[in-house]
């Protein structure tokens, strides 16, 4: 089966910087959206992303095999990020999300922290969404305190739960692994999309073009065209018929 893997990012209508980061890589494909004032949320976002690039390239042996190595991945991101923010007075309290997935054999692992997504787009189904965010507001709604469109407008819908590099711990949620199929397209994002960009129009964005790299330029367009109010980061991985990646 041949992988490609494409991504933009883009800091939007109203930041002054981007503080998301990303790696669309060969067999490990993630995004990070920091958080923390002046500098700190891009500082957290690289390290971490620079810590799960390292698995980039390599070949589990089984899935339980890569999720033990991106278990071991955020749990070194947050360490590395924690210790970083302690040495450096500017960057105290920074953390960040971090979504990654990573190839073994032809399934797909997930591991996930904070409020960025893992979406599937498989033909002829509708698109999932594959991680749950960790916010006080989606945790409502898992109550049953919420409903979905409430949560939608909700003030503190984009308050995490938990992220990278805030606690000495860190619980990483691990989806169900993806078999993969020809034809799928997994998109990893940021909230920066999600937040003004609904589902159906993301569905019908990831069918508008076989160029993966103009799909990701029309994701991003899309929320720059709704305001475009945070950072917005995009690494699409679609699925086609042929050798596996080299």
């Amino acid at each position: 089966m041949l992988i490609c893997a494409f991504a933009r990012s883009d800091p939007g209508r109203v930041r002054d910087r981007n503080e998301d980061s990303h790696h669309p890589g060969r067999t490990l494909f993630a995004v990070a959206d920091g958080l923390g004032g002046h500098s700190a949320g891009e500082v957290a976002s690289a390290t971490a992303v620079r810590v799960l690039a390292r698995l980039d390239g390599m070949r589990p042996a089984s899935v339980e095999a890569a999720r033990e190595q991106l278990v071991a991945a955020f749990e070194e991101a947050n360490r590395v990020v924690r210790d970083e923010a302690a040495l450096d007075p500017a960057h105290a309290g920074m953390g960040t999300t971090l979504t990654a997935a990573l190839l073994a054999g032809e399934q797909l692992v997930i591991a996930h922290v904070g409020d960025s997504r893992a979406y599937l787009l498989r033909p002829g189904e509708p698109l999932r969404q594959l991680t749950d965010d960790q916010t006080v507001v989606a945790e409502m709604v898992r109550q049953g305190r919420l409903s979905r469109d409430q949560a939608a407008s909700h003030p503190y819908r984009s308050v995490l739960t938990t992220a990278i590099g805030l606690e000495w711990e860190v619980d990483v949620q691990l989806p169900p692994p993806l078999p993969l199929q020809p034809g799928d397209q997994v998109l990893l994002c940021s909230d920066g999309l999600t937040e003004p960009v609904g589902e159906d129009t993301i569905a019908e964005l990831l069918m508008s073009s076989p160029d993966g790299d103009a799909t990701c330029d029309a994701l991003v367009d899309a929320a720059n065209a709704a305001g475009g109010p945070d950072n917005v980061t995009v690494v699409l991985v679609r699925t086609a018929r042929g050798d596996p990646a080299a």
